[in-house]
């Protein structure tokens, strides 16, 4: 007999987008930093994500400008949820940003994440951030580690 699962959301073998997006949904209820930043999760599906964040006076830096690990910390949002939409836990082992343009007070940025290739355990995801007038201001790179942990039951028998 095997052990009993916990009750909760499950993942269907039939609905990736579905699945997808209850496993963001659980993710969020547990990512307080990314609330407090105040990231929104815009857009899901299997392998991508879309999170916007609304620049705020305490984000900017001496210069005036967002602070780049502001910017960091919304691509790494979008890529954590994009990674993580195939149902089992991925855990980031590299990642590198570049700032072409920088974003400031008022800006609304959008990160949009999404896999460029993979394998059974490892995957490698481009998230590009841009302001509202559509201007890109950052380029994400990471690589995530695929486990075999589930983020939802499969069943609760």
């Amino acid at each position: 007999m095997s052990p009993k699962l916990p009750k909760g959301p499950q993942l269907s073998l039939e609905d990736p987008q579905t699945n997808a997006e209850r496993v963001v949904a659980l993710m969020l209820t547990r990512d307080g930093f990314s609330r407090w930043l105040g990231i929104t999760v815009s857009n899901i599906g299997p392998s991508r994500a879309t999170c916007t964040l609304t620049v705020r006076h305490e984000m900017l830096n001496g210069f005036g400008v967002c602070h780049g690990g502001v910017t960091f910390a919304l691509a790494d949002s979008a890529f954590a949820f994009a990674s993580n939409t195939q149902g089992n836990v991925a855990m980031s082992i590299d990642n590198q940003i570049s700032y072409p343009a920088p974003a400031r007070e008022g800006d609304v940025l959008t990160a949009v994440a999404r896999e460029e290739s993979g394998t059974d355990r490892l995957a490698f995801y481009r998230v590009e951030v841009t302001n509202q007038a559509g201007t890109l201001v950052a380029i994400f790179k990471g690589t995530v580690y695929k486990t075999r942990t589930p983020h939802l039951p499969e069943t609760d028998t």
